[in-house]
């Protein structure tokens, strides 16, 4: 198997939230499941070499991350010109929608994993967004 296809399956599984992709000769195995914790997930080169995930996140501020779940571009809110679901401030509960982020078409909203406050809004609206990095932080 050729760079280039080991390329656009590794971009299949990114864009499809697949847990498992397998590949050997002409036969491909595909698996979607619940995603590793961020702090665990790693990325490999082709060369084997492994890192962290995106923006694992200052580990030092206050506050408990919220991490992007997908690959996507981030919006602050549900439409151009209509008010954000959080900002900096704003009580939230579990399950309140904290942002929206579009992958491939589709519009994921992103819920609070626990009641909390929003103590920082991490990514600008518009903004492409990777697995992992910090969104959000609730205290």
């Amino acid at each position: 198997m050729n760079i280039d296809a080991i390329r656009a399956l590794a971009e299949i599984a990114r864009d499809y939230g697949l847990t498992v992709l397998e590949a050997e000769g002409e036969r491909v195995y595909l698996e979607r499941g619940a995603p590793p914790p961020p702090e665990t997930a790693v990325s490999r080169s082709p060369e084997g070499a492994s890192a962290a995930p995106a923006d694992a996140g200052d580990e030092t501020a206050s506050g408990t991350p919220v991490r992007a779940p997908l690959v996507g571009v981030f919006y602050t809110a549900p439409a151009p010109g209509k008010p954000p679901f959080v900002q900096t401030g704003d009580r939230v509960k579990k399950g309140d929608t904290l942002c929206i982020i579009e992958a491939m078409k589709l519009m994921n909203e992103i819920p609070a994993e626990r009641d909390g406050e929003v103590c920082e809004v991490c990514v600008q609206n518009g903004q492409v967004v990777e697995y992992g990095q910090v969104l959000f932080r609730l205290i």
